[in-house]
């Protein structure tokens, strides 16, 4: 039973009310207060939280505060229910949910129940609307509930409002009707169902929030391992226990000692989160968004050091919350499970209880689960921690019965050096690695209880690590086995239509362990400072040979985790099209086998990084860097090593498509005619299938005459880009080229709400410009809309027959990108094949970036010839390829003069979050 031990801490005492009016009753209603102050309640609940505050800072716990708060709105209500003379009547009031439990944040819900045995007369009615009149005046905002016993019975179907119930807390009124609630959940519902129902509802608020403890901004009440998954270990076991605390639980021998101790300190540690969100917003904010972290992190004790990084505070301090919200989640899941298996399971029927099957004789396999022969298992065996894992694989279990859970955790702790040498440990670890079924549910489970961080101390070091950005959506340990996980999906039917070509060369390769510690140890060397992709190397070669494995293999795991980065980097940031810059790619990778196993690598790493990361933009150009070093690494004597070869190897390959096409309706002398007339540059950058799109469409349209003839007008058509997991919308502009005209594309496109991924900026040999842009579409309609349609299109020709320079709308930076500072960085390369400068941008992601850039560029004369657009998280990386309008490089002066207008362009106004 929840009881108000606050002798430690100095609380404000409720102020006095006045004497009631005798017996008038009609007196006692909210208008009879004529007092404005309200008799100071406002202002004591106000100062009740600045006690509480204060009291926090002098360092006492949390636990205690948060109990205080509860045992001071108990004397209110209870002051309150006799200053209304609701004593007098047959109620009873009731604490209920977390209030119940004694546990009140800051601006927690107060949760009340007003229970009466039959129905409410109309004058007890009367006192109680005066009653809740009077809370909201005060400023309380109760979750009431007015019920009669009937009612409530009724009521109870619902489980959440049987949640509540289970954890009523008789405050005042008709001591009667003190166990009234907890009946009424023991009549309405079966412990199987009651738990089956909770059990159902922790998944779906699983899946809301992406069934991951790792959000980027989660929410500590909700979330997996956040407050509520401690609150259903409470509701499944109050149940058959009728236990009034969680700590009753140890004396159930249902939870150990340790356990307790490890969800009380978890609580406390959410609570004081809990706690500082709530001060900072001054409501019942639970969700620890980007614009608290920093603060918190600071409030919290997560001081920067001299030597730190500018985001390591607030980085160490959501790793512990991570951390906490891990063991939470783990604990939850183990002990419901513990329920089920001890109090549920010995009643079912014998038809539905799990069948026990020997698997050998240190293990048995019960239903779906695993369990151990016996609970000295792991003490006098060690090496079955890891057996236990191969036999999961092998006999395709994915879950572990409880008690063994428990025997594994205090296992696990035993693994040390020692047994990190131990040869045999050394090839069941391997083994492991190989057996690929359900390899990520394993990995996860070992990850959970401590076998992977105590046999990998370096795994251990990076679990709960995150970055404090937009792009890395999880912390390390768990994009690892995401990775590993996506590795797996390449072999699974149902994914290989996502990746058709990936799917295929993985499963050509036979030693998949070799991509799986690769994957392992690509990350693993995170948060120490210094080039983790080199460190990670060095640890990675040293486990492989440490475990047996020959130089050859560990050299390619090493290999693998220096340059997991190196393709990714190529494709998004290089000019792919460029043969030389395809030929040094392809002598760094070296050889096929390398080739194969970094490209599979690449793209599950891309996946597990950010699902919003990997899309057809990026899938074409990952594949298309790959097919060009296949070719040379395979020595291919038709493949091109020039750009020439690649121009003519570009048209070959789009005639023999149009030649293979019946419904083209396009003239094989004329598509020839056009094409000489494109030029050269377009066959470089251009894919044969795009080739036709834009041939057909040209032939099919009127002639185009000078911007400002009336009679003619440029070429915009539109097309899905749909090829993997990403909507998006191809346009295609044909026009003559003039000045202003990237300009002002990226001003329509920003003024219509369309994000460019992709650029392609070419003009033919007789003076005119072929775009090609990838579009997303933030409302969505674009495609389905041909009135959005028709818009785009009449607005880039307007804006064409009309160069003006674009007029820029100051835009409001969205709230997830305020609380990140990138700086913007500009550096110019020449690349001496085109003749002209490469201009590499990275800045902070911004509406309106693009329109802003192409403005500076007309202002300081500059051609666009190609972009290359990428945005990773709240980042823009992107590249131009620009000379002056005369085609000519632009001289240092002038990369000076660009790069400091661009930079003033690109500042954000601190006071207003506008660009």
């Amino acid at each position: 039973m929840f009881t108000c031990d606050v002798a430690s801490i100095y609380l404000t005492p409720l102020p006095t009310l006045p004497a009631t009016q005798g017996s008038n009753t009609t007196s006692l209603d909210a208008s009879s207060v004529t007092d404005k102050s309200l008799f100071g309640i406002p202002q004591w609940l106000t100062q009740i939280n600045n006690d509480i505050s204060r009291e926090l800072e002098c360092g006492v716990a949390i636990r205690q505060l948060v109990a205080a708060r509860a045992c001071a709105i108990d004397d209110l209500l209870i002051a309150l229910f006799n200053w209304f003379e609701l004593d007098k009547t047959d109620l009873a009031l009731f604490a209920t949910g977390g209030y119940g439990r004694g546990e009140l944040s800051l601006y927690s819900d107060i949760d009340i129940l007003l229970l009466a045995p039959d129905d409410i007369a109309a004058e007890v009615s009367t006192k109680i609307d005066s009653l809740v009149a009077m809370l909201w005046d005060i400023g309380l905002e109760p979750a009431l509930a007015v019920r009669s016993v009937e009612e409530c019975l009724e009521a109870a179907s619902d489980h959440t409002v049987a949640s509540t119930l289970l954890e009523s807390r008789l405050l005042i009124g008709n001591e009667a009707l003190e166990n009234v609630p907890n009946d009424i959940v023991n009549k309405v519902w079966s412990q199987r169902d009651f738990f089956e129902v909770k059990i159902a509802e922790a998944k779906a608020r699983y899946i809301q929030h992406n069934a991951t403890e790792y959000n980027l901004e989660p929410n500590v009440k909700t979330a997996p391992g956040g407050l509520r998954d401690i609150h259903i270990i409470g509701w499944v076991t109050k149940r058959y226990f009728r236990i009034g605390k969680l700590y009753d639980l140890v004396q159930q021998d249902f939870l150990t000692e340790k356990e307790f101790d490890e969800l009380s300190f978890a609580e406390s540690y959410l609570w004081q989160i809990r706690h500082y969100l709530h001060e900072l917003t001054e409501r019942n904010e639970n969700r620890l968004l980007f614009d608290y972290q920093r603060e918190i992190a600071q409030r919290m004790g997560y001081e920067t050091q001299p030597d730190d990084a500018p985001n390591a505070a607030v980085e160490r301090f959501m790793r512990d919350y991570y951390r906490c919200a891990m063991q939470i989640s783990t604990l939850s899941e183990m002990l419901t499970n513990h329920y089920y298996e001890t109090i549920i399971e010995p009643k079912l029927p014998s038809n539905e209880r799990p069948v026990k099957r020997p698997l050998n004789a240190h293990f048995n396999q019960m239903g779906d689960h695993i369990a151990i022969a016996h609970h000295r298992v792991f003490a006098q065996h060690p090496e079955t921690i890891l057996e236990m894992f191969l036999l999961m694989g092998q006999y395709g279990i994915k879950k572990v019965r409880t008690r063994t859970l428990r025997a594994l955790k205090i296992a696990a702790r035993g693994i040390d050096q020692t047994y990190r040498d131990n040869p045999e440990h050394q090839a069941l670890f391997l083994s492991n690695l190989k057996e690929q079924n359900y390899l990520f549910h394993r990995l996860r489970t070992m990850n959970r209880y401590g076998v992977l961080g105590n046999y990998i101390p370096a795994f251990a070091q990076v679990t709960g690590l995150m970055q404090y950005d937009l792009f890395h959506r999880y912390t390390v340990d768990a994009h690892t086995l995401f990775l590993i996980r996506i590795l797996h999906r390449f072999t699974d039917p149902r994914f290989q239509q996502d990746f058709p070509l990936v799917s295929a060369i993985f499963q050509r390769i036979e030693r998949k362990e070799i991509l799986v510690l690769a994957a392992m140890f690509h990350d693993i060397a995170k948060g120490r400072g210094g080039n983790h992709s080199e460190l990670g190397e060095t640890e990675a070669i040293e486990f492989c040979l440490t475990h047996g494995m020959s130089s050859a293999d560990a050299q390619l795991v090493g290999w693998l985790t220096r340059h997991h980065l190196l393709m990714s980097r190529t494709a998004q940031k290089k000019d792919i099209s460029d043969p030389e810059v395809v030929a040094i790619f392809a002598n760094l990778v070296g050889n096929v086998t390398h080739l194969n196993h970094l490209y599979v690598l690449t793209v599950a790493d891309m996946n597990a990084t950010n699902p919003q990361l990997w899309n057809s933009w990026r899938a074409t150009l990952m594949k298309q860097l790959y097919a060009q070093t296949r070719r040379i690494l395979r020595a291919d004597i038709d493949a091109p090593t020039n750009r020439q070869d690649m121009i003519v190897a570009t048209r070959k390959q789009a005639l023999a498509m149009l030649d293979s096409t019946d419904n083209q309706n396009m003239n094989r002398d004329e598509v020839l005619k056009l094409w000489d007339d494109l030029g050269d540059e377009y066959f470089l950058r251009e894919i044969a299938e795009d080739i036709l799109w834009h041939t057909g469409a040209i032939l099919n349209h009127p002639p185009i005459g000078r911007a400002s003839d009336a009679d003619s007008a440029p070429l915009v058509v539109l097309r899905e880009h749909r090829e993997l997991a990403l909507d998006a919308v191809q346009v295609f502009v044909y026009t003559q080229d003039q000045a202003n005209l990237f300009a002002v594309t990226m001003s329509v496109f920003d003024q219509m709400n369309l994000d460019v991924l992709d650029a392609r900026i070419i003009t033919a040999t007789r003076d005119f410009a072929l775009d090609s842009y990838v579009l997303l579409d933030r409302s969505g309609t674009l495609l389905a809309d041909e009135d959005s349609q028709q818009e785009l299109k009449q607005r880039l020709i307007d804006a064409f027959k009309n160069p003006t320079l674009p007029k820029l709308v100051n835009k409001r930076i969205p709230r997830h990108l305020r609380h990140f500072d990138v700086p913007t960085v500009i550096s110019f390369e020449f690349n001496e094949a085109s003749n002209q400068h490469i201009m590499s941008l990275q800045t902070l992601d911004q509406p309106g970036l693009l329109a802003r850039v192409g403005q500076v560029f007309l202002q300081q004369q500059i051609e666009v010839h190609a972009a290359r657009i990428t945005t990773l998280g709240e980042r823009a990386e992107d590249m131009f390829y620009i000379t002056d309008q005369q085609d000519k490089p632009l001289t240092a002066e002038k990369l000076d003069i660009l790069q400091a207008a661009l930079t003033a362009s690109l500042v954000i106004r601190k006071d207003n979050n506008c660009v």
